[in-house]
């Protein structure tokens, strides 16, 4: 398996987010090793999550501030992401992709070669998560169960936040789609709320020192 480009620090820290191992391995091998998101499991968060959340974003931002400013100029800052490891998903992931790009302005994501970041698929009893290995390799793994459970592409566009910057508010209504599975299983809702869509341009557009502001 060829080993995709990483948005560069953007995945360089696990998130409670959804992304585990080197992009290169296959997921199951960082399963003991990653710190795994319960974003969309009916769960409360521990400290540690919620460390590895702020460690991730971190990388987030500064990933922002360096694409910026190789780019100065440009509109909005496209991401590039390859679904050729999750075909059972592309549908949710086409889907999660409309909905981010129709939501926010100044960041992009298209699927493509040399991907800043890859979607897998397969079993994993934490479900669906991001992880990394701390070297800027990261991907987002959809759980087959989990996304029996839950509306699956609520699943893909919650994990797909992280990668934009945003991280987990599991106590959060089902109209906020980084509560995850905080509301349970009947919640619906795959679309990010003002103040979601709001700090992903914040974030995005302004990069590293007005991101650290709120």
């Amino acid at each position: 398996m060829s080993r995709p480009k990483v948005l560069t620090s953007l995945l360089t820290a696990t998130l409670g987010l959804g992304l585990a191992a080197t992009l290169g391995a296959a997921p199951a091998s960082a399963a003991d090793t990653a710190k795994v998101d319960r974003a969309v499991v009916a769960y409360a968060g521990s400290a540690a999550e919620a460390k590895a959340n702020q460690a991730f974003f971190d990388a987030v931002v500064k990933s922002v501030a360096e694409k910026r400013a190789a780019t100065p100029g440009a509109a909005a800052v496209t991401v590039v992401y390859s679904a050729a490891n999750a075909p059972s998903f592309r549908t949710q992931i086409a889907r999660s992709t409309q909905i981010w790009n129709s939501s926010v302005v100044n960041v992009r994501l298209v699927e493509g070669g040399n991907p800043d970041f890859t979607y897998y698929e397969g079993n994993d009893s934490r479900g669906s998560y991001a992880s990394t290995d701390g070297h800027g390799n990261g991907y987002i793994f959809l759980d087959y169960r989990q996304n029996q459970q839950y509306n699956s592409t609520r699943v893909t566009a919650h994990e797909t936040g992280h990668v934009l910057g945003l991280p987990d508010r599991y106590s959060g209504p089902c109209s906020e789609l980084m509560s995850g599975g905080g509301p349970g299983t009947s919640c619906q809702n795959a679309q990010p709320n003002a103040t979601e869509r709001a700090r992903v341009d914040q974030l995005w557009r302004y990069g590293l020192a007005s991101a650290f502001k709120n």
